[in-house]
């Protein structure tokens, strides 16, 4: 949530998201197991996390429509965890309201993370980084610039880190 939550206002305060689906790539948690095992949540859950892509509920999304109104029920996702031990990156997938270029979208985060209320909060990168390059960073989230793609003026997905 924290790190979806900047980058989906952002995008929808200038363009509008009609619909979205994010996917956590996410780091191994202190919950997870290191060989397999029970679980009580699912039987996902249970397995080793050293040795596989975990895919697992989150609610990050629908709490993004908890504490941006205007976008609830217009998001909801999923996650995997992998064994990568610390990093996390979000990948937002969202049609647009508006007509908007990848360099539109792109100046728009770059703007938030420059000033106004977002200033700290969302960061903004065109270096060509990997999870690590994020490790004890303090930005909720870290707009990728590079890794984010567009297929037409009203379908794009973006992608942040987060730790």
């Amino acid at each position: 949530t924290n790190c979806l939550a900047p980058l989906a206002k952002v995008i929808h305060d200038k363009f509008g998201i009609v619909e979205g689906l994010m996917s956590t790539i996410h780091a191994t948690t202190a919950t997870q197991k290191t060989v397999d095992g029970p679980s009580n949540k699912d039987w996902r859950g249970g397995r080793g996390v050293n040795n596989n892509i975990i895919p697992s509920s989150t609610g990050a999304a629908k709490a993004v429509g908890k504490v941006i109104p205007s976008l609830n029920g217009k998001l909801t996702g999923l996650s995997f965890r992998v064994p990568t031990s610390d990093v996390s990156v979000v990948d937002l997938v969202a049609r647009l309201e508006k007509d908007a270029s990848y360099d539109d979208i792109k100046a728009a985060v770059k703007e938030a993370a420059a000033s106004g209320p977002l200033k700290g909060v969302i960061e903004y990168t065109e270096d060509a980084v990997v999870s690590t390059d994020f490790v004890g960073h303090s930005a909720s989230s870290i707009f990728d610039a590079k890794a984010g793609i567009q297929l037409n003026k009203n379908f794009v997905k973006l992608i942040a880190w987060y730790d």
